[in-house]
């Protein structure tokens, strides 16, 4: 199917690695103009040759951005925009807050997960929606967690500071639908990632299992019998980005291989 993306200009932050390089590679590959960053610049260079290698597509730029900063999110935009011109689509992406239950954490790992998972948010739509009202065409899509309608032991402030994007999202679709921008939200399952290993590390340090063993217990909940790609998470975004897909506004969508049981 023809998205009809090329040349469209996609910011996707914190895409190094795991799921935000998994949808960068995608639309890359459907040949949008593709900002990519990480607090890491090696990192984020390397991820771009890797996503110019796989898709032949060199309009990609690559930054150091640490998005729990307010000037290195105004920094990431304005040389995004000077590069590529208007941010069409944003699909957001951030790296993971703190493990921990409710009792293993501080006031600083809440005001941390704040920035991280919601801040950064906010900050980056609201720098990137004034130029999608201009062009009255735009796509804001935040990739969340699952964690929004099925909580994971032992990651509280996922938990927690993720639902507030389900009602960032909303707002905005409410506000913003009738000029030519949709906001949609993504809750993506065990999804094969350096997180997902993260947390069956823990899982297998509080049950005395293996990692391997933890890996596989975690897929006893998933119908499907395995666990996601982040092409995949990606492949969901490429839709909800492109015209084809401009009557989906204001939703959450699972991508969970059937892990959520709620019918809602």
């Amino acid at each position: 199917m023809e998205l009809g993306l090329k040349n469209r200009v996609a910011l996707v932050p914190a895409s190094s690695k795991g799921i935000g390089l998994g949808v960068a590679k995608v639309l890359a590959a459907e040949g949008c103009k593709v900002v990519v960053s990480s607090r890491n610049q090696d990192s984020i260079s390397k991820a771009r040759e890797v996503i110019v290698k796989e898709t032949g597509n060199n309009n990609v730029f690559a930054m150091k951005a640490d998005l729990t900063l307010k000037e290195d999110i105004d920094h990431l935009v304005d040389i995004a925009t000077s590069r590529f011109g208007t941010i069409d689509i944003l699909a957001y992406n951030t790296g993971p807050p703190k493990p921990g239950t409710f009792a293993d954490l501080g006031d600083s790992d809440w005001e941390n997960g704040v920035k991280l998972l919601l801040m950064s948010a906010v900050l980056l739509t609201k720098r990137v929606v004034p130029g999608m009202v201009q062009d009255k065409w735009g796509r804001l899509i935040y990739i969340t967690s699952s964690t929004l309608r099925q909580p994971v032991p032992n990651l509280v402030l996922s938990n927690t500071i993720r639902l507030s994007l389900a009602g960032l999202s909303k707002s905005l679709a409410l506000e913003y639908g009738s000029k030519g921008i949709t906001s949609n939200g993504i809750m993506q399952g065990h999804i094969l990632t350096d997180r997902q290993r993260q947390v069956a590390t823990d899982l297998a340090s509080r049950s005395g299992k293996s990692v391997d063993d933890a890996m596989k217990q975690m897929l006893h909940d998933v119908p499907a019998g395995r666990y996601g790609l982040s092409e995949e998470v990606g492949y969901l975004v490429a839709y909800l980005a492109s015209d084809k897909g401009g009557y989906i506004n204001g939703t959450m969508l699972a991508i969970d291989g059937g892990l959520i049981r709620s019918v809602f």
